[in-house]
């Protein structure tokens, strides 16, 4: 027997292989092959790469994804399994590639920085992936609106962790007294990661350029050992130890504020 026209066997483990669907009744009628021709699309040359897709393309794009999904659990054999199974992921891929621009769109409403943006991007292309498999298209709901909520709730949960994992690593606020660290140089090495370097960019307005100066050097987060004791910022900054201790507790107390806040 040519192993191309084996017949598959439906074991457990290959039914766990095979992607869900969404199923329709239009997909037992007999002019379904016809009406969810998948080569009928992908044989059109049309250009998605810029990352736009008209609504009414991803969703007709979404109906052929299911229905060769629907005809992937239906094969008999393996050529026919291979068959459906390449047009599903091309139908699949075309309308995460033609609807990229949603991604980076919910990514600019949750940060401004170009190094967080670009991991947060990453994780939304398997968000993205995520939601066309999930998406109804027989229902009249557009794809971008259903995909971009998933993005947002999706960064929502992303930033709440991110935040909840910072505030776990890093020393409390609440263990300051008057803004003065029990031991020296007590802030974690990665407190100037995320969310404090959002927080210490010269644009930014939170803190005073005082305030951020202070900062910086009192917990070295510019990883220059210049002096980080009271005296030792005063003098840099010409300004007497209780100075710097009263910018430092102002700017501790705005920071405490600022986190306590959820995105």
């Amino acid at each position: 027997m040519n192993p191309q026209t084996r017949p598959v066997r439906k074991t457990r483990h290959f039914d766990q292989g095979l992607p869900g669907f969404i199923r329709h009744g239009s997909f037992a009628r007999t002019n379904a092959p016809a009406k969810y021709d998948p080569d009928e699309l992908l044989d059109v040359s049309a250009d998605y790469a810029g990352g736009y897709m008209p609504d009414e393309d991803s969703r007709e794009h979404a109906r052929r994804m299911h229905y060769a999904a629907y005809r992937m659990h239906a094969s008999k054999t393996r050529r026919e399994l291979a068959r459906w199974r390449a047009s599903y992921l091309e139908l699949r891929d075309r309308i995460v590639v033609g609807n990229r621009k949603l991604i980076f769109r919910a990514v600019r409403a949750f940060t401004n920085s170009p190094a967080t943006a670009e991991d947060l991007a990453a994780d939304c292309h398997i968000v993205l992936i995520q939601a066309v498999v999930a998406y109804n298209p027989w229902i009249g709901i557009r794809f971008s609106t259903y995909a971009y909520t998933c993005l947002l709730r999706a960064l929502a949960r992303q930033t709440r962790k991110a935040s909840r994992d910072w505030t776990t690593r890093a020393v409390s606020f609440d263990a300051f007294h008057d803004g003065e660290p029990p031991v020296e140089n007590s802030l974690p090495s990665h407190a100037g990661e995320f969310p404090l370097d959002e927080f210490l960019r010269a644009e930014h307005p939170l803190l005073s350029d005082r305030e951020k100066t202070v900062l910086v050097r009192r917990f070295n987060l510019n990883d220059r050992a210049d002096g980080t004791t009271l005296e030792q910022v005063g003098s840099a900054l010409g300004l007497s130890k209780e100075r710097v201790r009263q910018v430092q507790a102002t700017a501790i107390s705005k920071l405490r504020q600022a986190l306590a806040v959820s995105p």
